[in-house]
């Protein structure tokens, strides 16, 4: 039986459609949502602007924000509930990180595209490196 869902989101739509399935796939499990910011990019651009801010989580949840929001949408659309998470850094690594204290994880298939050769040579592809390095099993959903 599966009692604790994560689900890793951005603002795609592939992550909106990954906590769909959660939500309609495991009714009774409790859902995290985790948002992880501070993406590396080439300009470092958000992480350099996590790293001068006054509260780095302060600032951290406070760009997570809209992410919760969506998720708060889709899961009303279910009458659901979840807890939501925030993590700073890499997101394969902040997801196979908190791995282990659930019972699987729930993830869209791509993430945001705003540079797609730009993001697999900086970071890697996050859904394939989640998918080959969990410890729990991994749904991905388009």
């Amino acid at each position: 039986m599966v009692a604790r869902v994560l689900v890793p989101m951005d603002d795609s739509e592939h992550a909106g459609n990954a906590l769909a399935y959660a939500l309609d796939n495991h009714p009774d499990a409790d859902v995290t949502v985790l948002h992880v910011v501070g993406v590396p990019s080439p300009m470092m651009g958000e992480a350099a602007g996590l790293a001068l801010a006054d509260n780095v989580e302060e600032a951290a949840a406070e760009r997570a924000e809209p992410v919760f929001e969506r998720a708060r949408k889709i899961a009303d659309e279910h009458d659901r509930d979840f807890d939501t998470v925030v993590g700073i850094g890499h997101p394969a690594r902040n997801i196979i990180d908190r791995a282990e204290n659930y019972d699987t994880i729930v993830l869209g298939a791509h993430g945001t595209d705003w540079s797609r050769a730009t993001r697999r040579f900086l970071v890697g592809n996050i859904t394939e490196t989640v998918s080959k390095r969990s410890p729990v099993p991994v749904t991905i959903v388009r």
